[in-house]
């Protein structure tokens, strides 16, 4: 449990100096699923993984920086 409680520490330490970096890879994340469902085939494109995926770490990262 001490360990869980050290990498808690050291995550909270690093996403409250860098505050815009989980929306920033939201973004990027959804920027890159335009392309794959723009020019892709396969199972990537037709479920939008990297669209969820995205708006997920978007919305994590601005509670999380709203947070901190």
């Amino acid at each position: 449990m001490d360990a869980f409680n050290r990498l808690l520490d050291r995550l909270s330490e690093f996403f409250a100096r860098r505050k815009g970096l989980l929306p920033f890879l939201g973004i990027l994340l959804v920027i890159a699923n335009f392309f794959v469902r723009a020019f892709g085939t396969g199972w990537l494109a037709e479920s939008d993984l990297l669209l969820h995926l995205g708006v997920v770490a978007a919305i994590f990262g601005f509670l999380l920086a709203w947070a901190l």
